[in-house]
């Protein structure tokens, strides 16, 4: 491995201890999905990383919806990644 090269990324999320629900209506889950959890522990990348989903998975593109959705979750797959 070359001295730069990242073994294992990591990042600190605050854990899943059945703390209130992330939005109320349809979004109130009895858990917090990760991504939620790391975004607040993380507040100030919330609003950007937001932004940067909301126009990759609803923004203007030759890709359906579900089409984007499958190609995330491919990519998660790939990366052991629990998407």
């Amino acid at each position: 491995m070359h001295k730069h090269e990242i073994k294992e990324a990591w990042v600190d999320i605050a854990p899943d201890n059945g703390s209130q629900p992330v939005a109320p209506g349809r979004w109130a889950f009895e858990f917090r999905p990760a991504m939620g959890r790391l975004l607040s522990a993380h507040p100030a990348i919330g609003p950007a990383f937001n932004t940067l989903y909301s126009e990759i998975m609803r923004g203007p593109g030759s890709l359906s919806r579900q089409e984007r959705e499958m190609i995330a979750t491919v990519a998660a797959v790939a990366q052991d990644c629990y998407y």
